[in-house]
This record gives C-alpha cells, structure tokens and sequence, in this order.
C-alpha cells in the first residue's frame, strides 16, 4: 500500500518507475518479435506434415519458446548473463558487441527497448495514475509488437491481435476508453471497413491490398475507443503511410511495387488517436468551423 500511495502521489517517481518498466518489456518484445514467427511457422509446417499424412517424417526439433532456449549470442551460441541483458545499460557497456566473440549486437534491440520506455512514459504522463495507464500501457506494448513484426514478416499475430480485441471488450465493461455499445459497434465496424476495402480493391484489381490481420487489428482499435474513433484512425494511418512510405521511397529507394505493411500505420494512428484523439477532433472542427 505504501508503493502504490507513493506512486499515486511523487509524480517524479511514478513516471521514473514506468519508464524503467518501460524498458525491461522493451528488452521482452524483443524476444517475442523475433521467436513469435518462429514458433507460428514452426506449428504451421507441423499442421502442414500432419495434414498430409506425413507426421511421422516431420524432423524432429529442439523445443522452441519464448523461454526456451535461453537467450544466447546467435554467432557463437554464448549464452546471455543477467548482468549482460540489462535494458540500454548492457549494450552500451558491451559497446555493442557479444562478450564471448565480439560480433555486433544489432541497434535495433537498444532502440525498441528505448521505444518502449519513452512511448510508456508518455502514455504515464498523459493519464497519470490510473486504470486508463496501466490498460494503455498493455496496448502500446501490444502495438509495438505487432508493428515490428508486421515490417519483419508481413504478419499480425492472432495471438497478440485477438486477446486484445477482446480485452478492448472487456473494459467497455467499465468503461475505460469506451462504453459497451460504442465498443461492440467498433470491433464490428473495424473489421467490416477494412475487409469491404479489401474485397472492393480485389474486385478491382485482381490483387490482394491488405491482410486479414489489418481487419483483426482495426477492430481491435475500434474495441478499445468504440467506433468515433474510427474515421480519425483510417485517415492518420494514410497520413503516416503516405508520409512513411513516401519517405522510405525517397530515401532508401524502395521499391514503389514492393509491398508495405499496412499494420504498422494503423498502430501508430490507434496510438496517437488513443492519447490525443479528443484533442485533434476539436482542433479539426475548430479549424473548419464547425465549432
């Protein structure tokens, strides 16, 4: 009682205390970016030999989780000490590389562990101490998550998408971002949008748009800030893909005919629509005069 109560009221120590928790589920995504496919094309390739009668050919292999095998060098097979995955700190006393053989760490592990302590932070200094914190944390880690391994593999995970639509549900209950009706008539609406872009675009062209993972993930936005919310979520996640994508073309010279994740632009839009979406509503209406 005496941690929540300092907590609740020594602002300062609330929002050091998120940042580093921040950090520690950074250096967790990180793990669960990287072994989630793994593991889903694992169980895929096991359905696939059994379905076509061929199980007792499937090879066998050394078990696979996100706990097992224990973190280790991926050059040469040293395994991670405690003190060597301590979030952002490890990395800069290791200067980036494994103790053991000296190949490099990638950046990138570092960086989501940084995103998802300052993301984590602003989502504590935006709510403060609450209920509406502790469910929006659990959603921007999710976020985080599916985005990177939706750019990595062009894959939103039903086991991360899912448990969130319906947690998204749950807390209409209450509610906290949204009431039961406003809710239910977002996962619905969410799902339907997409999924009628997607069979027009088809129709039309021939061709695949998006995945059913778009449609899983807007409903699972459209769950948690009920179905208002869902035209300013449509229009900033093509205003962060043009932006992006734009960006990436101009840049790094990606390929205009290369595929791009749409996932990753819808989080990014349900997070900011998340935090500041009232905000931007009577901005909009302000500006055009409708207010």
């Amino acid at each position: 009682m005496e941690l929540i109560s300092l907590l609740q009221h020594n602002v300062p120590f609330f929002l050091t205390s998120v940042f580093v928790l921040g950090l520690m589920i950074g250096s967790f995504l990180n793990v669960v970016i990287y072994r989630l496919p793994v593991m889903m094309e694992r169980e895929w390739k096991t359905q696939a030999q059994e379905y076509l009668g061929r199980g007792d050919e499937t090879d066998e292999e050394s078990p696979f989780s996100l706990s097992t095998p224990a973190s280790h060098c991926p050059a040469c097979g040293h395994k991670i000490r405690f003190y060597e995955n301590i979030p952002l700190l490890s990395y800069l006393l290791l200067r980036g590389k494994c103790s053991a053989c000296q190949a490099s760490i990638s950046l990138r592990y570092p960086l989501i562990e940084l995103l998802t302590g300052v993301l984590s932070l602003v989502v504590a200094w935006h709510f403060g101490f609450g209920w509406q914190t502790g469910a929006a944390l659990l959603l921007t880690w999710a976020l985080i998550a599916l985005s990177m391994i939706d750019i990595d593999h062009q894959l939103l995970p039903d086991s991360i998408t899912l448990p969130f639509l319906w947690l998204g549900l749950l807390l209409s209950l209450f509610p906290v971002f949204a009431d039961m009706r406003a809710s239910l008539i977002g996962a619905i609406a969410g799902y339907l949008a997409l999924w009628t872009v997607y069979q027009l675009f088809k129709l039309v062209t021939g061709k695949e748009g998006m995945g059913f993972g778009d449609f899983k993930l807007l409903a699972l936005l459209g769950a948690w800030m009920g179905w208002q919310a869902l035209p300013m979520i449509v229009l900033l996640s093509s205003a962060v893909g043009a932006v992006l994508g734009g960006g990436l073309i101009l840049f790094q010279g990606r390929d205009r005919a290369q595929p791009m994740p749409f996932g990753p632009y819808l989080a990014i839009a349900g997070w900011i629509a998340l935090l500041w979406g009232d905000q931007i509503s009577h901005a909009y209406l302000r500006w055009s005069g409708m207010a």
